[in-house]
Formats: C-alpha cells, structure tokens, sequence
C-alpha cells in the first residue's frame, strides 16, 4: 500500500544519498592512506637525520619550545608552526634553534605535504626513539599558522635559574615575586594543563642534551670531560654522563647529588634540584630513578600532550602512522 510505496522511496533516497557519499569516502581514504605513506616516510628520514647528525637534544629543544609557549587560558602558542617565523625565534630563549630548522628544511622541501608543525614535533619524537627512548603515540595533522601574527608573547618558557619570570597571564615577561623555582615550574606547565607527575617526567628529557654558556649563561663551564670531544659540537655542560642517550640517569643523577655524590662536570640547575626537594615532585623523582618503565610511560605520554598543544588537526582526529 502507501506506506510500502513511501517507504520504498525513502530507501531509494537513502541509497542515492549512499551512493552519491562513497566516491567521496573513497577519496578521503585515499588521500589519508596517502598521507600516511608520506608520513611514515619522513619520520624514517628523520630517524636518519638524527643518527647522521646527533641532533637529538636539539630537535626536541626546537619542539618544546615550539608547543611549549601554549597558555589554554589567553587561547594562544602551541604547535602551530609559528618558531619558523624570525618573531619567536628571536626569543632570547631560542639562540641556537635557527640551526635545528635549517637541519629540517631539506626534508620540508622533500615533504612539502609535511606541515611545519608536524615535522617539527615528528623529529622530536624520532629524536626520543633513536636515543633509546620510548616510541611516542603521536598523531598528524597539524595546521600550520599562516603569519607571525600567531606569535605569543615572549616569557612562557621555563627558567632554570631565578630571577624567575611570571611565564602566564598578560604579561608572562615580567619577572614574577614568588622567587619559588618550584612555583615557576608549576606556573609554567599548569598553564598548559599538566601535574606534578608530568613535570617530573617532561624534565627528563635533559637526560639528553647540553647547556652553554654562551647562550644562556647558566652552566659554570664551557665543557667538561664529558662533552669537550662532541660528538658534533664540542663543549657545553651535560646533564648526565652519556647525553645522548635518553634513559633515566637524570633521575639518578639527581639523587646522587642529594646523598653528596655530586659530579661537578654535570650540569644542575635549581629547577633540577627542586624536583627532589618539594614534597609533590620527589616521589615521582624517586620512582622514576628506580623504575626506568615507568619513567617512559609517564614520558611517552606526557610529550604526545604536549605535542598537540594549541594544534588545529586537519582531519580533525589527526592521522596516525601505522607500521
């Protein structure tokens, strides 16, 4: 009857709309499947830049630097490809950064379907499994900003040494009254939406990586046995013996010092040494000294975080590299 009739062509318009969806579903899939050949592909290429050049420490540098600007409160910084612009890298915080963009432009151009935003953090997390580290559940996808308008503030990033700045709100620039590192830690990564675990964690990641005098000030020597013969760039001051080699020797280290066997040719700043000094941060530090796994899980996850921060991902779920 009628309503066989209607029904009928409800299915036929159901089907029709079917129909009229697939070649599009079909070519959004290809295009993903495409995308995620690309994908995989670059972050082989930046596994092989990474070995080539031990550029480890100064490809995650450039990425927490990059992501690490965000504020969820003023809605601005993040992972958006906005280090790429002379504005942010002339932050006094970023000397030395122009040399990690110039070791990732030949894949830039090699990938050019590769935003700058991902490639950036897609190097950050080939430099983590390369030194040993846990591999990191990162999606893609990232929306490049379009202009040096998307460039925060200056003063979001953290110190390592008082005078500590405000690093949020309006004004992240000014230097801040509470003279706590332990305060400025949590100012700085609060802002971004993490805990005293994921501080803890994320500041293991100087377990690679060297300090200079020259561009921060902060190191008291200008190399010691452990960096004065590279490789790369001889000089600096490590954090732990073996700085490119990502484990959790930055946690022992630190609990040597606290038992008064400090190693005068590694590097220690205040924000170090209150990770085992305030009472919310040193039992994270203890646990991740004694348990390398749980260090990495806490790692692994806390980066992929802070990889994301302030993206715009384009499909919007991102895109994940399956091997």
């Amino acid at each position: 009857g009628a309503g066989s009739s209607s029904s009928s062509s409800a299915l036929r318009g159901v089907a029709g709309r079917e129909s009229r969806r697939k070649p599009r579903r079909l070519a959004t899939g290809r295009m993903k499947s495409q995308a995620r050949d690309s994908l995989r592909r670059c972050f082989e290429d930046c596994k092989s830049l990474v070995r080539e050049k031990n550029c480890a420490p100064i490809m995650v540098r450039l990425a927490w630097h990059e992501c690490g600007n965000y504020d969820r409160y003023e809605g601005d910084g993040g992972s958006v490809g906005s280090i790429r612009f002379e504005k942010e890298l002339d932050h006094a915080a970023n000397a030395g950064l122009g040399s990690a963009l110039e070791l990732l432009a030949p894949l830039k151009e090699r990938y050019a379907d590769v935003s700058h935003a991902d490639l950036i953090q897609m190097a950050s997390a080939a430099s983590i499994e390369v030194s040993g580290g846990p591999k990191i559940p990162m999606r893609y996808g990232r929306v490049d900003a379009a202009s040096d308008e998307a460039v925060p503030p200056e003063g979001r990033l953290p110190d390592g040494e008082a005078p500590f700045h405000q690093a949020d709100g309006p004004c992240p620039g000014e230097v801040s009254e509470d003279a706590s590192a332990a305060a400025h830690l949590r100012r700085v990564f609060s802002r971004m939406g993490f805990d005293d675990r994921d501080v803890v964690a994320l500041s293991g990641a100087h377990t690679i990586g060297r300090a200079y005098k020259e561009r921060s000030g902060l190191p008291s020597k200008d190399a010691t046995k452990y960096t004065d013969q590279g490789p790369g760039r001889p000089g600096g001051m490590s954090w732990t013996k073996s700085w490119l080699t990502f484990d959790n020797s930055y946690f022992k280290v630190l609990v040597d010092a606290s038992q008064g066997k400090e190693d005068e040719d590694l590097f220690r700043m205040s924000t170090d040494a209150v990770l085992l000094e305030d009472e919310g941060f040193s039992p994270h530090c203890h646990e991740f000294a004694r348990d390398q796994e749980a260090f990495f899980v806490a790692y692994a996850a806390a980066h992929a975080k802070l990889s994301e921060l302030g993206a715009t991902f384009e499909p919007p779920q991102g895109i994940e590299i399956k091997w």
